[in-house]
C-alpha cells in the first residue's frame, strides 16, 4: 500500500538546504513536524511548524538527550500501513501516520575530526536520531528515510511527479542508504572508544566509512569502486589537496597511501619514495628533493615509469624539473612551490597531492583491516620504528657507523615492501628490491639482478649491490638467501632472526666475511 505523503518530520543537525526543502513540502500540503532546534530555524523562515513535544505530550528534557524518544513517534513511525490492528492501535491511541522521515545525525565524527574534549565528542553522540533513523527504514515500504540533504532533490521530484507518491524503489534506496548511515555512525563511535582504550582486538568489529569519491573503476575496469574514509580524523591521503590533474584512480589511491606510509618512517633528511603497484621500487635520503629523487630513480628507473612519488620535504623547482623527464602518475609532497607547480601543470595528467602534515599517522590503538571472502582480517598497525640501537650483533665483525646508518634504512624500507622481500642499499639509497617471492632466495636473486640492472643503466662496469647493505623483512630460513647476497656483493646483513638454523646462518655470514644484526622483529607485508 502505497500512500502520498502527508506528513514529514524533520530534526536535522546539518542544516544546508533545509528551508527550501521544507518549503516546497509546504506548498504541496504535506504537514511539517519538528524538534527543538530545528522548529526554531524553519519558523525563522516563516515556515508553520508543530513541535515534537505537542504531538507526545511530553516536554524536550535533560538539556535535548530525550526528545523524539516516545512511544507515539515509533509507532507513527513503525505502524504498518495494510495491517488492521497497527492501524487500529494508532487510531485508538490518536496517532496519525509519518509518511517522511528527514533526520541527520549530531556530527560525532566532526568532533573527533577537531579534536574537541572527550565530553564533547560524548555530547555529540545521537540517541534518538538513530533510533528514528532505524524504525522508518526498517518500515520503508510506507515511510521514506532522508539521511542526507543530497538526496532532498530526489524526493522533491518524485513527490511532484507523482502527485505526492514516492516509489517503492526509492524507498528502498533511501533505506539502505539510512541503514547504512547509522552503521557507520555506529562504527566511528566504536573506533574512538577503541582509540581511546587501546588492547585486543575487540569480540566485535565494526568497519564503517562516508564516500569521498565514486571512482571510474576498481583495480580492473570491469570492477566498480569507491574511495570511503572509516576515521574520525582526516589522515594521509583523506587531508591531500589534489592540485592537478586527471582524477584519481582506485590504483592511484593505493599506491599513493603506499607510498605515504613509507615516506612518512623517514624525518631526518629529505626522503624521496617511488612505488609502483604498492610496491616501493626506489627510496633514498638526501639534503634536497631534486638529489633525493635522483637516487631513488636509479635505484629502477624501468619500474619507475608510471609510478608514484612521494617526498617528505617541500617540493621545489629543481626536483619538478627532473619529475617531468619521466611519466608519472602522482607526486605527493607537503607543499609545492610555485615554480614547481608551474613546471608539473605542463603534464596535464599528472596528479600533484598536497598533504600538509605528513607526520599525522594513524591513531595509537588503531587497526588495519582486509577483507577475505565472508570475513575480515583485523590486526593493529605495524608501527614498529627500528633505530640504530635497537638490534643486535650476532657475527664476528661489527658494521661500520654507515653501513649501520644504511641497515636501518634498508630495513625500514623493507617494511613497506611486499613479502618475501628483500632491500639492498648504499648511502642512504636502495639500490636493489625483490619483492612479493614466494621464496626469500628468489627475493634475494632479483633483487641482485636489480642492482647489476640499475648498475647497467647508469654506465658503472659493476653491480650497484656491491659495498652495499641488505635487509631482509623475515628470517633466513636457509642460508641459500643470505650466500646469494654475498655473492652480489653485500657487507652486512640485517634481518629479524629467529630461525632454527640462525647459528647454521650466522656461521656462513661469518665465513663470507659479513657484518650481521638481528632485529627481532619481522615485517611481513601481504
Amino acid at each position: 500500500m502505497n500512500r502520498p505523503v502527508r506528513r514529514a518530520l524533520l530534526s536535522v543537525s546539518d542544516k544546508s538546504g533545509l528551508a527550501d526543502f521544507a518549503r516546497s513540502l509546504a506548498e504541496m500540503g504535506v504537514a511539517l513536524i519538528s524538534t527543538g532546534g530545528t522548529a526554531r530555524a524553519l519558523r525563522s523562515e516563516g515556515l508553520d511548524v508543530t513541535e515534537l513535544s505537542k504531538l507526545t505530550g511530553s516536554p524536550e528534557i535533560l538539556d535535548g538527550r530525550v526528545k523524539s524518544l516516545h512511544p507515539f513517534i515509533h509507532a507513527a513511525l513503525l505502524a504498518k500501513p495494510d495491517d488492521p490492528a497497527h492501524q487500529d492501535s494508532l487510531r485508538n491511541l490518536g496517532i496519525e501516520p509519518i509518511d517522511l522521515l528527514v533526520v541527520n545525525l549530531y556530527p560525532f565524527e566532526a568532533a573527533v575530526g577537531s579534536e574537541a574534549s572527550v565530553e564533547d565528542c560524548l555530547e555529540n553522540i545521537d540517541i534518538g536520531g538513530p533510533a528514528m533513523i532505524r524504525a522508518g527504514a526498517k518500515n520503508h515500504r510506507a515511510v521514506a528515510v532522508v539521511t542526507d540533504p543530497d538526496d532532498y532533490s530526489l524526493v522533491l521530484a518524485e513527490m511532484r511527479a507523482g502527485s505526492g507518491l514516492l516509489s517503492e524503489a526509492l524507498k528502498a534506496s533511501l533505506a539502505a542508504k539510512a541503514f547504512a548511515r547509522t552503521a557507520a555512525y555506529d562504527a566511528a563511535i566504536s573506533c574512538w572508544f577503541l582509540e581511546r582504550t587501546g588492547g585486543e582486538p575487540p569480540p566485535y568489529f565494526a568497519v564503517g566509512g562516508r564516500r569521498l569519491l565514486p571512482l571510474r573503476y576498481g583495480e580492473n575496469p570491469h570492477q566498480r569502486a569507491a574511495f570511503y574514509s572509516s576515521t574520525s580524523k582526516a589522515l594521509g591521503n583523506l587531508v591531500a589537496h589534489q592540485v592537478q590533474g586527471r582524477e584519481l584512480s582506485y590504483n592511484n589511491i593505493n599506491d599513493a597511501d603506499a607510498a605515504w606510509q613509507c615516506v612518512n618512517e623517514f624525518t631526518d633528511g629529505c626522503a624521496c619514495v617511488i612505488v609502483k603497484h604498492a610496491n616501493p621500487c626506489g627510496a633514498a635520503s638526501r639534503d634536497g628533493p631534486a638529489e633525493a629523487y635522483r637516487r631513488a630513480l636509479l635505484c629502477d628507473p624501468v619500474s619507475a615509469y608510471g609510478g608514484i612519488i612521494a617526498f617528505n620535504r617541500a617540493l621545489d623547482e629543481e626536483a619538478a624539473a627532473e619529475i617531468v623527464k619521466l611519466f608519472t602518475e602522482v607526486v605527493i609532497a607537503p607543499a609545492a612551490s610555485q615554480a614547481a607547480r608551474d613546471i608539473l601543470c605542463r603534464k596535464q595528467n599528472l596528479r600533484l597531492l598536497l598533504v600538509p602534515s605528513l607526520s599525522a599517522m594513524a591513531p595509537p590503538g588503531g587497526f588495519t583491516v582486509k577483507s577475505v571472502v565472508g570475513g575480515l582480517l583485523v590486526q593493529s598497525l605495524d608501527d614498529h620504528v627500528l633505530g640504530a640501537a635497537g638490534v643486535k650483533l650476532v657475527t664476528k665483525r661489527a658494521p661500520s657507523a654507515a653501513e649501520l646508518a644504511d641497515l636501518v634504512f634498508a630495513f625500514t624500507v623493507a617494511k613497506h615492501v611486499k613479502s618475501n622481500a628483500i632491500v639492498y642499499a648504499r648511502n642512504l639509497a636502495t639500490v636493489g628490491i625483490g619483492a612479493g617471492q614466494m621464496s626469500r632466495l628468489d627475493a634475494s636473486r632479483i633483487a641482485a639482478r636489480k642492482a647489476e640492472d640499475a648498475a647497467r643503466a647508469a654506465g658503472h662496469d659493476q653491480s650497484l649491490a656491491r659495498g652495499a647493505v641488505v635487509a631482509s623483512d623475515a628470517f633466513f630460513p636457509f642460508v641459500d638467501g643470505l650466500l646469494a647476497a654475498a655473492e652480489a656483493g653485500a657487507t652486512a646483513v640485517i634481518q629479524p632472526g629467529g630461525s632454527m638454523r640462525d647459528d647454521e646462518i650466522i656461521a656462513a655470514a661469518d665465513a663470507a666475511g659479513l657484518a650481521m644484526v638481528f632485529t627481532g622483529t619481522r615485517h611481513f607485508r601481504h
